[in-house]
């Protein structure tokens, strides 16, 4: 089981993703449109272009995991494509509890140059 602690980062693909991919179509994404390593301590939420589903990808150990969120009146809030984004780990826990409130469902982070 995985562990949502302040080392792990979170990563937000800003760009729309096609919601068939799976867990290999979504590490290539990191590994080639991201340029991080879908290895490492962190996770990699994506969108589509609906806004009303996320996925995330984490690996754990010896594993990868593929999480999905769908909401069923609102939309996501997604961050603007000038830089790339890491959220803190408090605030990505409130973002993937969101509520169908767009103020909860609001990414708050620190950006940082892509």
């Amino acid at each position: 089981m995985f562990r949502l602690d302040d080392e792990l980062k979170v990563y937000v693909h800003r760009d729309a993703v096609d919601f068939r991919k799976s867990i290999n179509g979504l590490a290539a994404i990191v590994e080639q449109s991201m340029k991080l390593d879908p290895f490492a301590r962190a996770v990699y939420v994506f969108s589509n272009q609906r806004r009303d589903r996320i996925k995330m990808l984490l690996w754990d150990r010896n594993r990868f995991w593929l999480l999905m969120k769908r909401l069923e009146r609102d939309r996501f809030v997604w961050p603007r494509k000038e830089a790339a984004l890491i959220l803190r780990q408090s605030n990505f826990t409130g973002y993937s509890r969101a509520s169908t409130s767009k103020r909860c469902a609001r990414i708050r982070g620190a950006i940082i140059s892509a």
